[in-house]
């Protein structure tokens, strides 16, 4: 099975989403690769450095991350791997997933703040990258299952297929339900989106599915109150490409709801 990649920066945050992913390692009897993009702190980056001194800085978080592999294979029965690097975060992660051909990246979810939603994180920023699949798992998530998915969608626009058929997949191994949520201000033009319908149906069977459209123009408080309502485990949401100028206007709901969110994010690259 395909590898499933954790970044971690040995935050609270961090190490619950290194927990998170074992447990699903585990379940889809795949490979962990733990991954720590090494930062100098800050009173050291303003200082004058020698070269022994940085291997063993780069050392000792290599030495951390290569004893949490041992304790998480331990416990997990699972094969882990670990890599520490001095590199930017976003391009070796882009790197380390097509090399490894792995099936999905998790990281910790940033609590919600006025910050984080102007600013992102780099969770978020990864998301936006649109490469790969990411889940953002929040502090308090615990693995134990996952039976309902709320998947929150734009049905006034065209779903792409291959998004379709890997949240199928992933919902078969999970053995879940899905709920297809869909907020729009003039709920009657669903009439009129048959084919997008058709082709739900079509990618997520035998998957149980279930249709749910509310009537609002406040889309990320009623996806707040489908989560709670339907006792949802995971949130899906495909990123929508935006360009440069509308990007700096536009405030992506996904990116939104992958900080301060109480149950993990999957999000879903576009292919």
């Amino acid at each position: 099975m395909r590898p499933i990649l954790v970044a971690t920066n040995f935050s609270e945050r961090s190490n619950n989403a290194v927990l998170y992913a074992a447990s699903l390692a585990k379940l889809f009897n795949s490979k962990l690769i733990l991954f720590n993009a090494f930062r100098l702190p800050i009173h050291a980056a303003n200082s004058r450095l020698t070269v022994k001194t940085m291997d063993g800085l780069i050392k000792k978080n290599n030495d951390k991350l290569k004893e949490q592999a041992l304790s998480l294979s331990k416990e997990f029965n699972i094969n882990v791997e670990y890599e520490c690097k001095y590199v930017d975060l976003e391009q070796e992660i882009e790197y380390l997933m097509e090399v490894n051909n792995s099936r999905l990246l998790v990281m910790g979810m940033s609590p919600k703040s006025m910050e984080q939603n102007l600013l992102g994180n780099p969770t978020t920023t990864l998301i936006s990258m649109r490469k790969f699949p990411v889940l953002a798992v929040p502090l308090n998530a615990k693995f134990s299952g996952i039976k309902n998915v709320l998947f929150a969608c734009d049905l006034m626009e065209a779903i792409p297929l291959k998004s379709l058929a890997r949240l199928r997949q992933i919902a078969m191994q999970l053995q879940s339900n899905v709920t297809v949520f869909h907020v729009e201000n003039k709920i009657n033009e669903l009439l009129s989106k048959g084919e997008v319908l058709q082709n739900i149906d079509n990618e997520l069977e035998p998957i149980t599915h279930i249709y749910k459209n509310v009537k609002s123009n406040a889309v990320i408080e009623e996806i707040e109150k489908e989560i709670k309502a339907s006792k949802a485990d995971l949130l899906v949401m495909i990123p929508k490409k935006y360009g440069f100028w509308e990007s700096i206007v536009h405030k992506s709901k996904t990116r939104v709801m992958a900080s301060g969110i109480n149950i993990p994010l999957l999000s879903i690259a576009v292919e």
